[in-house]
């Protein structure tokens, strides 16, 4: 009898230890603050009125799904985070969350806010969102992370959305003015996650990432950053060109991009750790301080 009774006992399922905090963590909170705010700008800037509750429904949807990504994520590259200092102690790879708990998490983060998109908001912000989903998902965490050095380049479109949600949340469509807003994260992308590439390149190696540092080095790496910088240039002036916003954003993006610009010839000169490392703290908050300049810009605008 007791021989039957440890047998029954060692076939049973074990629960999981993790906590709440381990699940937040799964949803890469950090990054999702980002993504939260930019698509917040954009609906707060898009023509049009939406309902306080739908406006809070449509930033948690966009909260939720830029979680569900990054379970899903966590769960598919807990092989190579389990190598790299910067993730070993991700819930997934030390095992305070079972994989199929991650996957299943995520699923379900996913499926939920395209859902309540949909029916609470639109359809148009849903489909963005669930476009976003599987953009990161497939095409950037799936096929190209491993693939490719230009893994970052395309695959950060995935990151670039979150500002045509919010206006489309509020306008049902998409127009020139949240295009923009895409294209300038779009280009942002690649010189900040590069700069953290340089500083972590160890990381990537010993998981076999091809990263661009490993892969062309660390001086094409900078090169890449300072010209891709350049190009961010005219695109973070391009609203303020064509008058979708006044001269606050644009006197305060003229200063960022030379401030960034500087930042990235810091690094070509200095080909320090240090000097990435700075780049790509100032990167995050150049990015927060110009999109929080539109709001500035149109709040000042309808006084």
């Amino acid at each position: 009898m007791t021989d039957v009774t440890s047998q029954a006992t060692s076939r049973a399922p074990v629960a999981s230890a993790a906590g709440v905090g381990d699940f937040v963590q799964l949803m890469k909170p950090r990054v999702m603050s980002l993504v939260v705010f930019t698509g917040l700008v954009g609906l707060l800037v898009a023509p049009g009125d939406l309902h306080p509750l739908l406006a809070g429904v449509a930033l948690l949807c966009i909260a939720v799904g830029a979680g569900a990504s990054g379970a899903i994520n966590m769960w598919y590259d807990r092989d190579i985070d389990a190598v790299m200092r910067r993730t070993q102690s991700r819930p997934v790879v030390t095992g305070r969350v079972p994989a199929e708990e991650a996957l299943a998490f995520g699923v379900a983060l996913a499926a939920g806010s395209v859902l309540v998109m949909g029916l609470a908001v639109n359809y148009a912000a849903a489909a963005l969102l669930a476009l976003t989903i599987g953009f990161y998902v497939f095409v950037y965490t799936i096929w190209l992370k491993r693939r490719t050095p230009q893994n970052i380049v395309i695959g950060g479109a995935a990151g670039a959305f979150p500002p045509m949600i919010g206006w489309a949340a509020v306008t049902g469509d998409v127009s020139l003015f949240p295009v923009l807003l895409f294209a300038i994260i779009f280009f942002w992308t690649p010189p900040h996650f590069w700069a953290l590439a340089l500083y972590r390149s160890g990381d990537y190696e010993r998981a076999g990432v091809p990263m661009l540092p490993n892969v062309a080095g660390a001086r094409e790496t900078q090169r890449q950053i300072l010209l891709y910088t350049l190009v961010l240039v005219p695109v973070t002036l391009a609203p303020w060109l064509l008058g979708f916003v006044g001269p606050l954003y644009g006197g305060v993006a003229v200063v960022l991009d030379l401030l960034f610009v500087l930042g990235a010839l810091r690094v070509m000169r200095d080909q320090s750790d240090r000097s990435a490392m700075r780049l790509f703290a100032f990167s995050i908050l150049y990015l927060f301080l110009l999109f929080a300049s539109v709001l500035l810009d149109r709040g000042v605008a309808t006084l």
